[in-house]
């Protein structure tokens, strides 16, 4: 039942509503009209000029605020605020307003007033010290910061407002423009620090003073820099060395909602907000995924805890504090702002004020299961109405659910329930839900929380796990470790001895912080015991240590494999299951966090979604003009994908073809969104979207991409404009530079362009009649033009202008089909075959899994004789669909015997999956002892011998 189907009388329901309405008959009348409309800052406009007889504008144009003086605002803001929460409680009990509408009508009250009390004290003190201005002579302004509730417009009807005053430069006022001589004459200069302070304080006068009319809103000023033993105002230079020098962990936490809350139509006040959000964005938003804030929340919230159980203990009827018990609206809060905190740096995404936004932001991202985001969003809305109800009674600043009796069973029937019962029903569901959710979050893994504890599992040893490092520099107790080694299953116990002795006497050790260097004594012990648990401990041993001496730094890299063992249990699964695996995340550290997402790890492949979240990303990025942030989020975004592909890999749950597959899609999503992004940043650019696509060839265009294959591309484009060849070799330039360039994020793909027509002679960017003109010239039949149509038999079109797309694909289509002459045709490629053959010898007696006879190079070549000799009669040939089903459909046309295109298909496929773990293994040329692969080399000799037997030797 919703409290819309309850009709509620204001004054018989809240105590504060009936003493207003009662003294003030006028509003009573009023009030109906008065809650038709919601509460906003239009509505707050017409009610106060309607109340004053003129309207507010910024200081530094005063003629509109020149009938209203301090006592006459005060008393109007004041009575604004009795009309204003008179028709929020009408509208939010008869079921018209939702709880969003409630919260920001109570923020523009506030705004409200620090913006009129601004515009008319700072006219009344200029009057008498002159304007502040810079060293520059620019105007100054003071820039009023709404922390809390306020700053994410999320402000409760009897709420205090959390301020911080703000100024942009030390300077000094002066005599206004145009002032004659004896007006500046009588003006008592100040410092901009002082002119600041005295405004500031008398606005929290204004503001907060109770006088017969009663108050506006309680002020807080305790969040600014060094809180009550800091200066009221400070300057934004002042700021800044503050949140670098010290600015706490629960500072961070505040500013998430730090919000310019004064005027912003100036020139001073756009300033001020530009400048404020370059110092607070990096303060609060790490660059990397920081972990550590686990931690200092878990701090944050046991002292609210301790001190709310403190006051229930005093006062048993705090037990049920709505907002700072278990379960309670401050719990939901620090759900969302975790990932706010965690992740905003990279995701700008995520730094929205409110916390639904959050919320849905999580969910939406995959970073929360959608039910917990719905349901931990159920729940905050609930507490968020159960607070204002309760708050409704006697406009008192409480959280405290009544106790039993008609208190209760009113703010009961408010929330929509027939009785006390029901309603402590669902409240409890509710509280409990959002306890759990929150212990689970927020629960200290690392100490206790069910998971097995710092070394755990080490045996017998005589020196505690917690002081091995020190027990490295004790001969005795050395040895006592080298056995213990020995008995973990180490081969190398004395070599796995230097490599912990070099990692705890490093200069990068001693340099960590305490907590950090605690936190790497225990990685290291789990490091051991991981290793001691796999096929090859020495090698995995020292695989760990080098990735946790390349995070030691990264203190959020140290927490979170602190905070979550499942997280190091997977690294170590990782490094021992690959050595490039191993190499990959050593040089990407940040993917640590793709650990701990089981449900990413679970979930198909959704690249539609990924695509737009990326768009998403990049874009908010490039609002704010930061070309390297938007290079990072196209890195981490496909880091974090090829990551996922490699753990599949790693647990064998997908095949070589699949893994070509998925790297192939992710690639072509990369390089379609590379254009996207990067063409605004083409100066030369002469429309809106580009006509202009990018062609893959080889490993991509065959959809056979490896994890580390470089892309060979061309770039084609369709357009008469007189500037488009200029403005597409710059675009071809740039997405080249994105793609290749090397960041904090590390780098995407290197990119092979020398396929593009006359090679690395010609043209960057090719317009699509000229390639066709290519593709078809006369009288050219060298073995560069056969070879360049064996190319095409593996080409593809890949991003960027579909109809470009579909012009390439005919164009291959009809150069393929080309009639050709089967001997000439079969002695070119084998002429090609022995060229590629010299220019890979192999000095070893292993064989080649690709360059050798028999092996994968004489499939291709076969393959590609084959479309390019029957594609005219058979167009399921011109099929991109790769060698193994090229193969079969061959087979099936009558071109190649069915059992010799069997046997060589299972070859290929063998060749594949043997020359993927070798090189996931970190070898380099995919070599095997022969005897392994004879069988399948027979079977790829007997194919080739049957398509050239006429053709003449390799």
């Amino acid at each position: 039942m919703s409290s819309s189907e309850i009709p509620i009388d204001i004054q018989s329901y809240s105590r504060y509503a009936a003493r207003m309405l009662a003294s003030r008959p006028a509003l009573a009348e009023a009030l109906p009209t008065l809650a038709e409309h919601p509460v906003d800052a239009r509505w707050l406009a017409r009610r106060f000029e309607a109340i004053t007889g003129t309207r507010l504008t910024p200081p530094d144009q005063p003629s509109g605020v020149s009938g209203v003086d301090e006592a006459v605002l005060a008393r109007a803001l004041r009575i604004l605020r009795v009309e204003a929460l008179c028709a929020v409680m009408q509208r939010d009990l008869d079921g018209r307003a939702e709880l969003s509408e409630v919260t920001e009508a109570m923020s523009a009250l506030a705004e409200f007033a620090v913006q009129a009390g601004i515009a008319v004290l700072s006219r009344d003190l200029e009057a008498i010290h002159g304007v502040p201005r810079n060293a520059e002579g620019e105007r100054q302004t003071l820039g009023v910061v709404g922390m809390g509730k306020l700053g994410g417009r999320e402000l409760n009807v009897s709420s205090d407002i959390d301020l911080i005053f703000l100024y942009e430069d030390d300077g000094d006022t002066t005599a206004p423009d145009g002032a004659d001589a004896a007006t500046a004459g009588r003006l008592r200069l100040l410092s901009n620090h002082e002119f600041f302070t005295k405004l500031g304080r008398k606005l929290i006068g204004l503001i907060s003073e109770l006088t017969p009319d009663g108050y506006v809103f309680r002020v807080d000023m305790r969040l600014r820099p060094n809180g009550d033993s800091g200066p009221l105002v400070c300057s934004l230079p002042m700021l800044e060395e503050y949140f670098y020098v010290q600015g706490r962990e629960w500072e961070r936490y505040a500013w998430i909602k730090g919000r310019l809350v004064s005027e912003v139509a100036s020139e001073p006040g756009r300033r001020i907000e530009r400048l404020l959000t370059s110092l607070v964005q990096p303060f609060v938003f790490r660059r990397y995924l920081d972990y550590g804030v686990i931690g200092a929340i878990r701090a944050l919230h046991e002292q609210i805890r301790h001190e709310a159980e403190r006051r229930a203990r005093a006062k048993p009827a705090r037990i049920n504090d709505i907002k700072l018990g278990r379960g309670g609206i401050r719990e939901v809060e620090f759900s969302a702002q975790v990932f706010q905190l965690i992740r905003g740096g990279q995701e700008p995404e995520l730094r929205v004020r409110p916390t639904l936004a959050v919320l849905g932001v999580a969910a939406r991202r995959g970073w929360l299961a959608q039910n917990v985001a719905e349901e931990l969003s159920n729940a905050y809305v609930f507490l968020r109405k159960l607070e204002h109800r309760i708050q409704y009674l006697d406009d008192a600043q409480t959280h405290i659910l009544p106790s039993p009796g008609d208190d209760r069973l009113a703010v009961a029937r408010a929330m929509g329930f027939p009785d006390e019962a029901t309603f402590m029903t669902v409240l409890d569901e509710h509280r409990e839900f959002v306890a759990g959710q929150f212990d689970e979050i927020f629960a200290d893994k690392a100490n206790g929380g069910g998971q097995k504890g710092a070394g755990a599992g080490t045996g017998d040893c005589e020196c505690p796990p917690e002081l091995w490092s020190e027990c490295l520099a004790d001969e005795a107790q050395t040895g006592d470790l080298g056995n213990q080694l020995t008995r973990l299953g180490f081969n190398d116990a004395e070599g796995a001895l230097d490599r912990l002795r070099a990692v705890w006497t490093s200069s990068r050790y001693k340099a960590l912080s305490e907590i950090s260097r605690r936190r790497f004594d225990q990685l290291v012990q789990r490091a051991v015991e991981g290793a001691a648990g796999t096929g090859e401990p020495d090698a995995v041993l020292g695989r760990m240590l080098d990735l946790l001496s390349t995070i030691s730094r990264r203190s959020s890299y140290l927490a979170l494999l602190t905070e979550y063992p499942r997280a190091l249990e997977r690294v170590v699964k990782v490094l021992a299951g690959s050595r490039w695996a191993a190499g990959y995340l050593i040089s990407h550290p940040q993917l640590l966090d793709e650990l701990l997402d089981d449900e990413a790890l679970a979930a198909p492949f959704d690249w539609p979604s990924f695509k737009t979240q990326l768009l998403l990303s990049l874009n908010a990025a490039g609002a704010a003009g930061n070309v390297e942030v938007q290079m990072d989020i196209l890195r981490r975004a496909h880091h974090a994908e090829v990551f996922r592909i490699l753990l599949l890999d790693l647990q064998g749950t997908l095949s070589v073809e699949a893994i070509g597959d998925r790297l192939s899609e992710l690639a072509d999503i990369i390089v379609d969104v590379t254009i996207s992004t990067v063409w605004p940043h083409v100066a030369t650019r002469h429309r809106e979207v580009p006509r202009f696509s990018v062609i893959a060839y080889g490993k991509l265009g065959g959809k056979e991409l490896g994890y580390a294959s470089d892309l060979d591309l061309i770039f084609l484009y369709d357009d008469d404009d007189d500037r488009a060849p200029d403005a597409y070799a710059a675009l071809a330039r740039r997405f080249v530079t994105w793609l290749t360039t090397h960041t904090g994020a590390g780098m995407l793909f290197d990119v092979d362009l020398r396929l593009r027509p006359n090679g690395l002679s010609g043209l960057l960017v090719t317009n699509i009649e000229s390639f066709r003109q290519y593709q078809f010239r006369e009288g050219n039949a060298n073995t560069a033009w056969v070879w360049e149509h064996q190319a095409l038999t593996r080409a593809r079109f890949c991003a960027g202008d579909e109809t470009i797309g579909a012009t390439f694909e005919n164009i291959r289509a009809q150069v393929l089909a080309t009639p050709r002459e089967a001997l000439a045709l079969a002695q070119e490629i084998v002429a090609m075959r022995r060229k590629v053959l010299e220019g890979h010898p192999n000095g070893t007696k292993l064989f080649d899994l690709k360059h050798d006879r028999g092996g994968m190079v004489d499939i291709e070549f076969t393959v590609q004789y084959l479309v390019l000799l029957h594609s005219g009669a058979h167009p399921a040939l011109l099929r991109n669909a790769g060698n193994i089903a090229l193969l079969r459909e061959a087979a099936q046309l009558g071109l190649i015997d069915t059992k010799l295109a069997e046997d060589a298909a299972a070859a290929y496929r063998l060749y594949r999956k043997r020359q993927h773990k070798l090189r996931l293994d970190g070898v380099e040329a995919a070599r095997v002892p022969g005897a392994d692969v004879e069988t399948e080399r027979q079977a790829v000799m007997a194919l080739w011998d049957s398509v050239f037997a006429d053709a003449g030797p390799v």
